[in-house]
């Protein structure tokens, strides 16, 4: 058995038994009085990821997006968006109470945007040097290995 059938196999068992854990959770908890409405829930969310977000997502970067580090840029960017634009939205809806959304979530949505961004500049940018710098010496490249099929 190879190390990567073996790692398959362990994390395939570590994820059943997370949601089995969380199933049991789900259903013996006190606290949920209608754990159908949960499921109903997670599955419409399952459904609004897997059919809308992920096949759009995948077309607008396949679109407009030629490199892969601006396309996993486009995926955090997507995902830090998810989660903090509904803060951004709701900033300054508090109710009268001051403690409800108490940061300047449009500031920091933008600077985290802009510190991704950076790094992906980055990272874009020594990918780049590091070609440039393989394309001046010569290559030298490993024999080519036997088919044992």
């Amino acid at each position: 058995m190879s190390v990567s059938t073996w790692l398959r196999g362990a994390t395939l068992g570590a994820g059943l038994a997370l949601t089995g854990y969380g199933l049991y959770g789900l259903l013996n908890d006190p606290y949920i009085t209608a754990p159908s409405q949960v499921l109903v829930w997670a599955v419409g969310g399952l459904v609004l990821h897997d059919g809308l977000w992920v096949p759009l997502l995948c077309l607008v970067g396949a679109r407009l997006a030629r490199g892969p580090v601006l396309r996993g840029w486009l995926v955090v960017a997507a995902a830090v968006s998810a989660v903090g634009l509904p803060a951004v939205l709701r900033a300054g809806d508090d109710h009268g109470n001051p403690s409800v959304l108490p940061l300047p979530y449009l500031r920091n949505w933008l600077l985290v945007l802009a510190a991704t961004a950076a790094l992906a500049l980055l990272i874009a940018l020594l990918i780049a040097l590091a070609r440039r710098w393989r394309g001046s010496r010569p290559i030298s490249r490993p024999a080519p290995r036997e088919d044992r099929s």
